[in-house]
């Protein structure tokens, strides 16, 4: 395997790694209904990496949903 095609097989699994937290957690915080502050922050951080790295569609779709979610004090 050459380098660079281990540096794609690395992005690529590091986008779906961080899709996979991205998603998740999305779907968590909009089952309960709201965000802390420092949950929102954590999840921007994911967000923006993910981004980053090409990360688009469903992951985008449902963060925006959290962005929309009542901010609530921490747990």
């Amino acid at each position: 395997i050459s380098l660079r095609n281990e540096q794609k097989i690395m992005h690529e699994a590091l986008l779906a790694m961080l899709h996979d937290r991205l998603y998740q957690g999305c779907r968590y915080y909009i089952k309960k209904g709201s965000i802390s502050d420092s949950d929102m922050k954590n999840m921007e951080y994911l967000y923006n990496g993910y981004h980053s790295l090409g990360g688009n569609g469903t992951g985008t779709e449902l963060f925006e949903r959290v962005k929309n979610l009542e901010l609530k004090g921490e747990d």
